[in-house]
Protein backbone atom coordinates (compact mmCIF):
# COMPACT_ATOMS: atom_id res chain seq x y z
CA UNK A 1 0.00 0.00 0.00
CA UNK A 2 1.18 3.74 -1.12
CA UNK A 3 1.44 6.11 1.77
CA UNK A 4 0.33 9.66 1.30
CA UNK A 5 3.53 11.08 0.28
CA UNK A 6 3.71 8.77 -2.07
CA UNK A 7 0.78 9.31 -3.71
CA UNK A 8 1.25 12.72 -4.32
CA UNK A 9 4.34 11.95 -5.80
CA UNK A 10 3.23 9.46 -8.01
CA UNK A 11 0.22 11.72 -9.23
CA UNK A 12 2.34 14.65 -9.67
CA UNK A 13 5.12 12.67 -11.64
CA UNK A 14 1.94 11.60 -14.09
CA UNK A 15 0.25 14.53 -14.17
CA UNK A 16 3.47 15.98 -15.66
CA UNK A 17 4.55 13.44 -18.06
CA UNK A 18 1.47 13.32 -19.19
CA UNK A 19 1.86 17.25 -20.18
CA UNK A 20 5.39 16.95 -21.37
CA UNK A 21 6.08 13.49 -22.47
CA UNK A 22 9.51 13.92 -21.05
CA UNK A 23 10.81 11.77 -17.50
CA UNK A 24 10.19 13.56 -14.60
CA UNK A 25 12.95 14.24 -12.14
CA UNK A 26 12.59 15.39 -8.22
CA UNK A 27 14.23 18.64 -8.68
CA UNK A 28 11.21 19.33 -11.03
CA UNK A 29 8.40 17.95 -8.61
CA UNK A 30 10.22 19.67 -5.13
CA UNK A 31 9.72 23.06 -7.72
CA UNK A 32 5.97 23.31 -7.46
CA UNK A 33 4.54 25.86 -5.35
CA UNK A 34 2.15 23.01 -3.76
CA UNK A 35 5.09 20.99 -2.89
CA UNK A 36 7.15 21.06 0.71
CA UNK A 37 8.93 18.16 -0.17
CA UNK A 38 12.80 18.21 -0.34
CA UNK A 39 14.50 16.88 -3.68
CA UNK A 40 16.71 14.56 -1.67
CA UNK A 41 13.03 12.84 0.19
CA UNK A 42 11.50 13.36 -3.33
CA UNK A 43 14.23 11.01 -4.75
CA UNK A 44 14.32 8.23 -2.22
CA UNK A 45 10.77 8.12 -2.80
CA UNK A 46 10.95 7.92 -6.35
CA UNK A 47 13.17 5.45 -6.54
CA UNK A 48 10.98 3.23 -3.59
CA UNK A 49 8.21 3.62 -6.33
CA UNK A 50 10.24 2.39 -9.20
CA UNK A 51 10.93 -0.31 -6.67
CA UNK A 52 7.45 -1.10 -6.38
CA UNK A 53 6.89 -0.96 -9.88
CA UNK A 54 5.07 2.18 -10.61
CA UNK A 55 7.80 3.74 -12.12
CA UNK A 56 10.62 3.12 -14.80
CA UNK A 57 13.80 4.76 -15.68
CA UNK A 58 14.88 5.02 -18.82
CA UNK A 59 18.13 4.60 -19.94
CA UNK A 60 19.32 8.03 -21.01
CA UNK A 61 17.58 10.05 -18.22
CA UNK A 62 17.78 10.12 -14.25
CA UNK A 63 14.12 11.32 -14.62
CA UNK A 64 11.32 8.91 -14.28
CA UNK A 65 8.01 7.75 -16.19
CA UNK A 66 5.04 5.71 -14.90
CA UNK A 67 4.60 1.99 -15.77
CA UNK A 68 1.69 0.72 -17.11
CA UNK A 69 0.80 -0.35 -13.10
CA UNK A 70 1.23 3.46 -12.17
CA UNK A 71 -1.29 4.45 -14.87
CA UNK A 72 -3.60 1.59 -13.86
CA UNK A 73 -3.23 3.29 -9.99
CA UNK A 74 -3.35 6.97 -10.82
CA UNK A 75 -6.83 5.86 -12.85
CA UNK A 76 -8.39 3.92 -10.16
CA UNK A 77 -7.24 6.38 -7.42
CA UNK A 78 -5.59 9.26 -8.39
CA UNK A 79 -6.86 11.03 -11.17
CA UNK A 80 -8.96 14.42 -11.00
CA UNK A 81 -11.49 14.68 -13.39
CA UNK A 82 -10.61 16.91 -16.29
CA UNK A 83 -13.97 19.16 -15.69
CA UNK A 84 -12.07 22.25 -16.95
CA UNK A 85 -13.67 22.45 -20.43
CA UNK A 86 -16.58 20.60 -19.68
CA UNK A 87 -18.71 23.69 -20.78
CA UNK A 88 -17.12 24.08 -24.18
CA UNK A 89 -16.69 20.40 -25.11
CA UNK A 90 -20.59 19.36 -23.82
CA UNK A 91 -21.55 22.01 -26.24
CA UNK A 92 -19.56 21.07 -28.64
CA UNK A 93 -21.02 17.39 -28.55
CA UNK A 94 -24.74 18.73 -28.09
CA UNK A 95 -24.49 20.59 -30.80
CA UNK A 96 -22.95 18.48 -33.25
CA UNK A 97 -25.94 16.32 -32.96
CA UNK A 98 -28.72 19.43 -33.41
CA UNK A 99 -28.64 18.95 -37.29
CA UNK A 100 -31.22 16.52 -38.56
CA UNK A 101 -30.06 13.59 -39.23
CA UNK A 102 -32.41 10.50 -41.26
CA UNK A 103 -30.00 8.12 -40.96
CA UNK A 104 -28.43 6.52 -37.67
CA UNK A 105 -24.98 5.47 -40.21
CA UNK A 106 -24.80 9.76 -40.29
CA UNK A 107 -24.70 9.93 -36.96
CA UNK A 108 -22.16 7.13 -36.06
CA UNK A 109 -19.77 8.32 -38.28
CA UNK A 110 -20.32 12.00 -37.54
CA UNK A 111 -19.37 10.55 -33.96
CA UNK A 112 -16.19 9.57 -35.29
CA UNK A 113 -14.48 12.63 -36.40
CA UNK A 114 -15.99 15.28 -33.44
CA UNK A 115 -14.72 12.61 -30.83
CA UNK A 116 -11.42 12.53 -32.12
CA UNK A 117 -11.27 16.23 -33.04
CA UNK A 118 -12.10 16.93 -29.27
CA UNK A 119 -9.84 14.58 -28.12
CA UNK A 120 -6.92 14.55 -30.34
CA UNK A 121 -6.23 10.68 -30.31
CA UNK A 122 -7.68 8.41 -32.57
CA UNK A 123 -11.63 7.41 -32.17
CA UNK A 124 -13.25 4.26 -32.70
CA UNK A 125 -16.86 3.59 -33.40
CA UNK A 126 -18.85 0.41 -34.20
CA UNK A 127 -21.92 0.92 -35.87
CA UNK A 128 -25.27 0.12 -34.15
CA UNK A 129 -25.60 -3.34 -35.81
CA UNK A 130 -22.06 -4.29 -34.54
CA UNK A 131 -23.29 -6.62 -31.68
CA UNK A 132 -26.94 -7.25 -32.31
CA UNK A 133 -26.34 -8.47 -36.29
CA UNK A 134 -27.24 -12.47 -35.42
CA UNK A 135 -26.40 -15.62 -38.02
CA UNK A 136 -29.98 -17.04 -39.22
CA UNK A 137 -28.64 -20.13 -40.95
CA UNK A 138 -25.71 -22.12 -42.51
CA UNK A 139 -26.22 -23.63 -45.97
CA UNK A 140 -23.48 -26.26 -47.89
CA UNK A 141 -23.87 -26.89 -51.73
CA UNK A 142 -21.46 -29.49 -53.23
CA UNK A 143 -20.20 -28.00 -56.48
CA UNK A 144 -18.28 -30.98 -57.54
CA UNK A 145 -16.80 -34.23 -56.27
CA UNK A 146 -13.80 -34.22 -57.84
CA UNK A 147 -12.52 -30.71 -57.13
CA UNK A 148 -13.89 -30.86 -53.57
CA UNK A 149 -15.27 -27.54 -53.63
CA UNK A 150 -18.35 -26.17 -52.01
CA UNK A 151 -20.64 -23.43 -51.79
CA UNK A 152 -21.30 -22.07 -48.23
CA UNK A 153 -24.52 -19.83 -47.60
CA UNK A 154 -24.50 -17.31 -44.41
CA UNK A 155 -28.08 -15.95 -43.93
CA UNK A 156 -28.00 -13.04 -40.59
CA UNK A 157 -31.24 -12.26 -39.05
CA UNK A 158 -31.61 -9.26 -40.72
CA UNK A 159 -31.65 -10.76 -44.01
CA UNK A 160 -28.48 -10.29 -45.39
CA UNK A 161 -26.72 -13.12 -47.36
CA UNK A 162 -23.43 -14.03 -48.40
CA UNK A 163 -21.78 -16.95 -50.26
CA UNK A 164 -18.43 -18.29 -49.84
CA UNK A 165 -16.42 -21.19 -51.81
CA UNK A 166 -14.61 -23.80 -49.51
CA UNK A 167 -12.77 -26.59 -50.13
CA UNK A 168 -13.69 -29.95 -48.65
CA UNK A 169 -11.05 -31.31 -46.62
CA UNK A 170 -9.26 -35.12 -47.59
CA UNK A 171 -11.03 -37.58 -45.58
CA UNK A 172 -14.08 -36.09 -44.56
CA UNK A 173 -16.69 -37.85 -47.01
CA UNK A 174 -19.26 -35.82 -49.13
CA UNK A 175 -21.96 -37.64 -47.53
CA UNK A 176 -21.45 -36.38 -43.58
CA UNK A 177 -21.36 -32.73 -45.01
CA UNK A 178 -25.66 -32.25 -44.46
CA UNK A 179 -24.59 -34.00 -40.20
CA UNK A 180 -22.48 -31.03 -40.01
CA UNK A 181 -24.22 -28.06 -41.27
CA UNK A 182 -27.67 -29.76 -38.87
CA UNK A 183 -24.70 -29.57 -35.91
CA UNK A 184 -23.58 -26.02 -37.19
CA UNK A 185 -27.25 -24.28 -37.42
CA UNK A 186 -28.40 -26.45 -33.78
CA UNK A 187 -24.95 -24.86 -32.53
CA UNK A 188 -24.64 -21.42 -33.92
CA UNK A 189 -27.98 -20.57 -34.71
CA UNK A 190 -29.02 -16.71 -32.85
CA UNK A 191 -25.16 -16.33 -32.10
CA UNK A 192 -24.34 -12.69 -33.04
CA UNK A 193 -21.96 -12.92 -35.80
CA UNK A 194 -18.25 -11.00 -34.24
CA UNK A 195 -18.95 -14.01 -31.82
CA UNK A 196 -19.55 -16.96 -34.27
CA UNK A 197 -15.61 -18.12 -34.40
CA UNK A 198 -15.64 -18.43 -30.55
CA UNK A 199 -18.72 -20.29 -30.28
CA UNK A 200 -16.81 -22.47 -33.14
CA UNK A 201 -14.20 -23.74 -31.38
CA UNK A 202 -15.71 -24.46 -27.57
CA UNK A 203 -19.23 -25.55 -28.31
CA UNK A 204 -19.58 -27.14 -31.30
CA UNK A 205 -15.79 -28.17 -31.19
CA UNK A 206 -16.17 -30.23 -27.54
CA UNK A 207 -19.85 -32.06 -29.01
CA UNK A 208 -17.90 -32.90 -32.63
CA UNK A 209 -14.38 -34.22 -30.48
CA UNK A 210 -17.13 -36.95 -28.45
CA UNK A 211 -18.15 -38.57 -31.46
CA UNK A 212 -16.39 -37.46 -34.87
CA UNK A 213 -13.38 -39.35 -36.07
CA UNK A 214 -12.74 -36.53 -38.99
CA UNK A 215 -12.70 -34.09 -35.99
CA UNK A 216 -9.54 -32.06 -37.33
CA UNK A 217 -11.12 -31.66 -40.98
CA UNK A 218 -14.38 -31.40 -40.21
CA UNK A 219 -13.22 -27.75 -38.43
CA UNK A 220 -11.13 -26.88 -40.82
CA UNK A 221 -14.22 -27.02 -43.01
CA UNK A 222 -16.01 -25.04 -40.06
CA UNK A 223 -13.10 -22.33 -40.26
CA UNK A 224 -13.59 -21.67 -43.79
CA UNK A 225 -17.53 -21.59 -43.58
CA UNK A 226 -17.29 -18.65 -40.35
CA UNK A 227 -14.35 -16.90 -41.18
CA UNK A 228 -15.16 -13.38 -40.34
CA UNK A 229 -15.70 -10.77 -43.67
CA UNK A 230 -16.49 -7.42 -43.57
CA UNK A 231 -19.16 -8.09 -46.15
CA UNK A 232 -20.72 -11.02 -43.95
CA UNK A 233 -20.80 -8.07 -41.31
CA UNK A 234 -23.66 -6.53 -43.89
CA UNK A 235 -25.00 -3.18 -41.81
CA UNK A 236 -22.18 -3.45 -39.37
CA UNK A 237 -19.94 -0.63 -39.54
CA UNK A 238 -16.49 0.60 -38.10
CA UNK A 239 -15.81 4.32 -38.16
CA UNK A 240 -12.57 5.93 -37.45
CA UNK A 241 -11.52 9.43 -36.47
CA UNK A 242 -8.05 11.01 -36.85
CA UNK A 243 -6.80 7.65 -37.66
CA UNK A 244 -3.59 9.66 -38.33
CA UNK A 245 -3.39 11.46 -34.81
CA UNK A 246 -1.15 8.78 -33.45
CA UNK A 247 1.85 10.30 -35.36
CA UNK A 248 1.56 13.09 -33.81
CA UNK A 249 2.74 11.35 -30.22
CA UNK A 250 6.13 11.70 -29.10
CA UNK A 251 6.45 7.51 -28.98
CA UNK A 252 5.22 7.11 -31.91
CA UNK A 253 7.19 8.81 -34.31
CA UNK A 254 9.13 5.66 -34.49
CA UNK A 255 8.24 4.28 -37.99
CA UNK A 256 8.85 0.24 -36.99
CA UNK A 257 6.49 1.38 -33.54
CA UNK A 258 3.48 3.19 -35.74
CA UNK A 259 3.58 0.65 -39.25
CA UNK A 260 1.91 -2.00 -37.22
CA UNK A 261 -0.65 0.54 -35.53
CA UNK A 262 -1.83 2.01 -38.99
CA UNK A 263 -1.82 -1.34 -40.35
CA UNK A 264 -4.30 -2.81 -38.21
CA UNK A 265 -6.50 0.51 -38.57
CA UNK A 266 -7.06 -1.35 -41.76
CA UNK A 267 -7.96 -4.85 -40.12
CA UNK A 268 -11.80 -4.21 -39.52
CA UNK A 269 -11.60 -7.79 -37.05
CA UNK A 270 -9.04 -6.48 -35.07
CA UNK A 271 -11.05 -3.23 -34.53
CA UNK A 272 -14.00 -5.49 -33.53
CA UNK A 273 -11.48 -7.41 -31.30
CA UNK A 274 -10.74 -4.53 -29.70
CA UNK A 275 -14.16 -3.17 -28.70
CA UNK A 276 -15.32 -6.73 -27.70
CA UNK A 277 -16.26 -7.11 -24.32
CA UNK A 278 -17.11 -3.14 -23.50
CA UNK A 279 -18.88 -2.72 -20.36
CA UNK A 280 -22.21 -1.43 -20.14
CA UNK A 281 -21.86 0.41 -16.86
CA UNK A 282 -19.93 2.93 -17.77
CA UNK A 283 -16.59 4.35 -18.91
CA UNK A 284 -13.60 1.34 -19.40
CA UNK A 285 -10.25 1.85 -19.36
CA UNK A 286 -7.44 -0.76 -20.65
CA UNK A 287 -3.55 0.26 -20.14
CA UNK A 288 -1.04 -1.07 -22.49
CA UNK A 289 -0.84 -5.01 -21.73
CA UNK A 290 -4.34 -5.24 -20.39
CA UNK A 291 -5.50 -5.04 -24.09
CA UNK A 292 -5.80 -8.11 -25.86
CA UNK A 293 -4.39 -7.42 -29.12
CA UNK A 294 -0.48 -7.32 -28.86
CA UNK A 295 -0.43 -4.27 -31.51
CA UNK A 296 -1.89 -1.74 -29.10
CA UNK A 297 0.36 -3.23 -25.67
CA UNK A 298 2.33 0.57 -25.52
CA UNK A 299 -1.76 2.09 -26.03
CA UNK A 300 -4.62 2.66 -23.95
CA UNK A 301 -8.07 1.93 -24.93
CA UNK A 302 -10.76 3.82 -23.32
CA UNK A 303 -14.22 2.60 -24.28
CA UNK A 304 -18.02 3.20 -23.74
CA UNK A 305 -20.84 1.44 -25.31
CA UNK A 306 -23.97 3.44 -26.61
CA UNK A 307 -28.15 2.32 -26.53
CA UNK A 308 -31.03 3.06 -28.17
CA UNK A 309 -33.77 2.79 -25.56
CA UNK A 310 -31.90 1.65 -23.33
CA UNK A 311 -30.33 -1.22 -24.91
CA UNK A 312 -26.44 -1.15 -25.50
CA UNK A 313 -26.15 -1.81 -29.26
CA UNK A 314 -22.28 -0.61 -30.10
CA UNK A 315 -19.53 1.08 -28.94
CA UNK A 316 -16.93 4.24 -29.12
CA UNK A 317 -13.37 4.22 -28.20
CA UNK A 318 -10.27 6.41 -27.57
CA UNK A 319 -6.75 5.19 -28.32
CA UNK A 320 -4.20 6.55 -27.53
CA UNK A 321 -0.41 6.64 -25.69
CA UNK A 322 -0.27 5.17 -22.65
CA UNK A 323 0.70 8.63 -21.80
CA UNK A 324 -3.05 9.54 -22.38
CA UNK A 325 -5.05 12.56 -21.33
CA UNK A 326 -7.27 10.10 -18.64
CA UNK A 327 -9.36 12.50 -17.14
CA UNK A 328 -10.45 14.38 -20.62
CA UNK A 329 -10.98 11.32 -22.55
CA UNK A 330 -12.98 9.81 -19.95
CA UNK A 331 -15.47 12.85 -19.44
CA UNK A 332 -15.49 13.26 -22.95
CA UNK A 333 -16.26 9.72 -23.46
CA UNK A 334 -19.06 10.01 -20.92
CA UNK A 335 -20.58 12.91 -22.48
CA UNK A 336 -20.38 11.44 -25.70
CA UNK A 337 -22.11 7.87 -24.99
CA UNK A 338 -24.84 10.22 -23.06
CA UNK A 339 -25.46 12.09 -26.50
CA UNK A 340 -25.51 9.48 -28.95
CA UNK A 341 -27.56 7.25 -27.29
CA UNK A 342 -29.54 10.14 -26.83
CA UNK A 343 -30.05 11.15 -30.57
CA UNK A 344 -30.27 7.69 -31.86
CA UNK A 345 -33.01 6.81 -29.51
CA UNK A 346 -34.85 9.80 -30.82
CA UNK A 347 -33.88 8.82 -34.74
CA UNK A 348 -35.17 5.14 -33.48
CA UNK A 349 -38.36 5.80 -32.66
Amino acid sequence: MLTDRQKVILQVLVDDYIRSAEPVGSRTISKRPDMSISPATIRNEMADLEELGYLEQPHTSAGRIPSQKGYRFYVDHLMNPDNDEESSDVSTIRSSFLTRLDEMEQVVQQTATILSSLTNYTAIVLGPQVFTTKLHSIQLQLLSLETRMAVAIIVTDNGHVESRKVMIPEGLPPEALQHYVELLNRKLVGVPLHKLKMALHTEVADELRRYSEQFEGAMMLFDQMVEPTDEAAGAQKIYLGGATRIMNQPEFRDVEKLKPLLDMFEQTQKLLRMLEGTSTGGVQVRIGQENAIETIHECSLVTASYTIDGIPVGAIGVLGPTRMEYGRVIHTLHQFSSSLSHMLTQLYK
